[in-house]
């Protein structure tokens, strides 16, 4: 399944790259992003890899990610491997920010759902770019 969402934000390429760099901060924004512990020494770049640990509602998992692509301030990509599986990417053009996963989850997982929770974290990222 294939999700897109984006968001304008008032601020600069560079600016959203500051709040979207440093991944273990990703928890201040996403809420369904409880923790996230790095599984390298690396922590920045491709082939930076990491466990989060993901709530949604009653459903909880840890989703091992793998960085796929990263091109500051434009583009931050990522694997996931284990019973969430797929890619994510996230892209800055001028002010938008555009979120796209193509996913395979558990039936239990719901595709609105999961849009609903990811469309209130860009609101999160959002106020947070903002507000720096």
């Amino acid at each position: 399944m294939k999700i897109t969402i984006a968001i304008g934000i008032d601020a600069t390429a560079e600016a959203i790259w500051r709040v979207l760099e440093p991944i273990e901060r990703h928890v201040d924004w996403m809420e369904d992003a409880e923790s996230i512990t790095f599984t390298t020494d690396q922590t920045r770049g491709a082939g930076t890899t990491f466990d989060c640990v993901t709530k949604v509602g009653p459903i909880r998992l840890v989703d091992h990610m793998t960085v796929s692509r990263w091109e500051p301030p434009h583009l931050m990509g990522v694997d996931h491997r284990g019973l969430v599986r797929g890619s994510g990417l996230f892209t800055i053009d001028n002010n938008r920010f555009t979120w796209t996963e193509e996913m395979q989850f558990p039936w239990w997982l719901s595709a609105p759902v999961l849009r609903r929770v990811w469309r209130r974290n860009l609101q999160r990222l959002k106020q947070l770019v903002e507000a720096s």
